[in-house]
């Protein structure tokens, strides 16, 4: 007895691999419809920036990345209060602010120092985060801790950078013996425990102001962002514009620092954000374990640290300065996300609200043509 032929339609006969032909159509469907709606984005995307400078063109971007900007206003109300709110005392520069405690005044106990905040009804009274054992007003502690945080955090991250693609583009560009005694340099960093070093350098640095803090503190954590610099100029110095500039006889100096180091920008922007929201938990945990900031000056570490053993009694002592290092951290990592994005070529975030309108309607008609919708 023999079979006879089977039916195709009703198998995964019929096809090279197998495949249900149905199945096998609507796929090439789905994905043709994909494609083009892809590349419709593109096009409009391409047409919203055409004539833009790079600068403007990540700035459009970063504007249109919600989370960061919102982070950074955000980020920029804590900067304000802090610094308006409690003066300026650093550098011989003494300010008052519009406060009316200081972080070193010791006024009377009131209510046993409960806070005098309130949401419904909103109230904030003299003491809005209420007062510790000996009377200090916490929202000047607070603000007196954040400013300090702050400036740890600033001019870390800047002595990071500076040292971080310094040395990163030196070693990439030089290469050779160069290149080894600095990346071993870094290497040897890197292995010695962050936390450790921390501690010494606050132990001798404390007494000396957070100032001297935060450069010791820049001077440990550019490691990662010097291999990162290391790689990208690796990368550039292959390429044409560094052979025409070395051509035309450029110096090295300014090769490096004129038409290597600019095309390196995102990277260093983007891990220079990422650093300084680490910094400012690094300072906070060298200063909550007594090698940080030193009394009578605070920052939001020493401040968790001193009421550490009132979290079930006056909980509030350790809430308010823990929500700002929070709040800190996460907005500066939030930019760093954004910028990120801002500068990734592939990324298509952010198209306005007249061009979704334009690709809602595009897709909805049949998706036409790409080319032809920007005519």
């Amino acid at each position: 007895m023999t079979l006879g032929q089977l039916n195709p339609g009703g198998t995964d006969a019929g096809t090279p691999g197998g495949e249900d032909p149905r199945n096998l159509a609507n796929s090439q469907a789905a994905g043709t419809i994909d494609s083009a709606t892809t590349n419709l984005e593109t096009t409009i995307e391409m047409r919203e920036i055409e004539g833009l400078s790079l600068g403007r063109i990540v700035l459009r971007r970063f504007l249109r990345h919600r989370a960061a900007m919102i982070s950074l206003i955000l980020l920029l109300i804590v900067v304000i209060v802090a610094f308006s709110s409690e003066g300026i005392d650093a550098f011989g520069l003494k300010l008052r602010g519009w406060w009316m405690w200081n972080y070193a005044e010791v006024p009377t106990v009131i209510n046993g120092g409960t806070p005098t905040l309130s949401l419904f009804p909103f109230q904030i009274g003299i003491h809005p985060f209420g007062q510790d054992t000996v009377g200090h007003d916490m929202f000047a502690q607070v603000m007196r801790g954040t400013q300090q945080s702050l400036m740890i955090v600033f001019v870390a991250g800047i002595v990071s950078t500076f040292i971080g693609v310094t040395l990163g583009a030196i070693a990439g560009y030089f290469g050779g013996w160069i290149d080894a005694v600095l990346m071993r340099g870094t290497d040897i960093v890197i292995i010695v425990p962050l936390y450790l070093i921390a501690a010494i350098v606050g132990r001798g640095a404390g007494n000396a102001g957070s100032f001297v803090l935060a450069i010791f503190l820049g001077a440990l954590v550019w490691t990662t962002l010097a291999r990162l610099v290391r790689g990208e100029v690796l990368a550039l110095r292959e390429r044409e514009f560094v052979e025409a500039a070395k051509v035309a006889g450029a110096s090295d100096f300014r090769i490096v620092f004129r038409h290597i180091l600019p095309n390196t920008v995102g990277v260093i922007v983007v891990s220079a954000t990422l650093v300084m929201s680490a910094i400012i938990l690094t300072e906070a945990a060298i200063s909550f374990l007594g090698f940080g900031v030193r009394s009578p000056d605070t920052s939001l570490g020493l401040i968790i640290s001193q009421y550490q053993s009132a979290f079930s009694t006056r909980p509030w002592l350790f809430w308010w300065p823990g929500l700002f290092i929070v709040t800190i951290a996460l907005t500066i990592n939030f930019i760093g996300d954004g910028l990120r994005d801002a500068f990734d070529p592939r990324q298509r975030r952010g198209l306005t609200r007249r061009a979704r309108a334009e690709r809602a309607l595009a897709v909805a008609q049949g998706t036409p043509d790409p080319v032809g919708s920007t005519k």
